[in-house]
């Protein structure tokens, strides 16, 4: 079921770039990105209230799409390569070295690999992107251009969304194998990870059969049903998770919201502009929107308080203000540590322990938690010494961490 109509009172509100194109969102701790093509990356310290572009480095001004690890920041730009940077922004720095292809659409982090998706190709780097190698032994190609729009890790498995189809990974990127999606249109643009769920955003076709609309997997990819009953075929380019509730930007129907995983959706644009939702991004307490103009219409940011549109609950009294993740203590250990994070609302996590391969060797936490801060115990004792990684992962956070068994 879909209702057209926003059925609450509240607005959204436009926040900055008004008279421009915003493309892609990222929120790295206080700090929010936005890109607008062909004029750079802009840089909001107070939720999207004030912008500052910060293109310091920044060649190419194409900027496509965000990645943040820890405290890194990865911009992928269209026929600029990738940059890189480790001050807020501040500074880019360009990290290309054997990207052959320097139209980047998509990034994704496994453990101490970061993978890229271009214009035929899938990279990784294992060194913070200083070099890249081609990881795409058998993503068969069709005989009409072929992008890598999407990527996505769930578990030990990574999935790259293309414009031939979904295709999965489960030795870090060293092969791929192409899923079976029957009679659904094969051009994905935008995954969405959730617990042992993959949602995928895909593209209303111009001429080949099928149609675009939100579809989902609970098998790892290797079936999936439609999650978009009465929607009208339409672009899905954005795919977002606050708590247990779903958003979703199209080029049709402004922002949807799913509370019940897909089964039916209401849009949410009291007050939005006119356009194409090319990016969500939670921010805090916070929903944010970029926007494509669309004929006539707005562009910019937006944003709208989560309080006034999902069924998450607002950040308690003393809870933390952001999500956060700590290292481990002690560290190296041997042979337990104790992991602590912050929730700001309550939200479903999941912290997992990976290996230097990407592959999942623990599941610490899989639930729905309550705001404040929490801990967890690992035990490392039955695994061998070494470096290892652990990542938390809620609606619109995440975050990986380094730790080393020694026994």
């Amino acid at each position: 079921m879909f209702v057209a109509a926003d059925i609450s009172q509240a607005q959204w509100t436009n926040v900055g770039l008004d008279s421009l194109d915003a493309v892609s969102l990222a929120s790295s701790g206080t700090n929010l990105f936005a890109s607008v093509l062909g004029v750079g990356i802009y840089r909001s310290t107070d939720d999207g209230t004030t912008w500052t572009q910060t293109n310091t480095g920044l060649t190419n001004t194409s900027v496509i799409a965000f990645l943040v690890t820890d405290t890194t920041i990865f911009a992928a730009t269209d026929g600029g390569g990738i940059f890189r940077s480790t001050d807020n922004g501040t500074i880019w720095t360009a990290v290309d070295s054997g990207l052959t292809n320097s139209f980047v659409y998509s990034l994704a982090t496994s453990g101490s690999s970061i993978f890229a998706g271009t214009d035929g190709h899938v990279y990784r780097s294992t060194n913070s992107g200083a070099n890249w190698t081609e990881a795409d032994s058998g993503l068969t190609r069709p005989g009409y251009a072929f992008y890598v729009w999407c990527l996505a890790v769930s578990g030990t498995s990574i999935f790259a969304g293309t414009s031939g189809g979904v295709f999965r990974s489960t030795d870090n990127g060293m092969s791929w194998t192409q899923l079976e999606i029957g009679p659904l249109y094969t051009g994905f643009w935008t995954f969405l990870v959730s617990g042992t769920s993959l949602y995928a955003g895909t593209l209303e076709p111009e001429q080949e059969a099928g149609r675009g609309g939100i579809f989902l997997s609970t098998n790892n990819g290797s079936s999936w049903s439609e999650e978009d009953s009465g929607i009208m075929p339409t672009n899905v380019f954005a795919l977002a998770l606050a708590g247990a509730d779903i958003l979703a930007g199209t080029s049709d129907y402004g922002v949807l919201l799913s509370t019940d995983k897909g089964t039916s959706w209401r849009g949410v644009n009291s007050g939005l502009a006119n356009g194409v939702v090319w990016s969500l991004a939670v921010s805090g307490t916070n929903l944010l929107a970029a926007i494509g103009s669309w004929g006539a219409g707005g562009a910019g940011v937006w944003r709208r308080p989560l309080s006034e549109l999902l069924s998450v609950d607002a950040p308690a009294i003393g809870a933390p203000a952001v999500f956060g993740l700590e290292q481990n203590y002690p560290n190296p250990f041997n042979p337990s540590t104790t992991i602590r994070y912050a929730l700001p609302h309550r939200t479903h996590v999941l912290l997992t322990v990976l290996n230097t391969l990407g592959q999942r060797v623990a599941t610490l936490v899989d639930a729905v938690q309550e705001p404040g801060e929490h801990s967890v115990k690992f035990d490392g004792g039955g695994i061998a010494s070494g470096v290892y990684y652990y990542r938390l992962q809620t609606g619109g956070y995440v975050r990986t961490m380094r730790m080393l068994v020694l026994h």
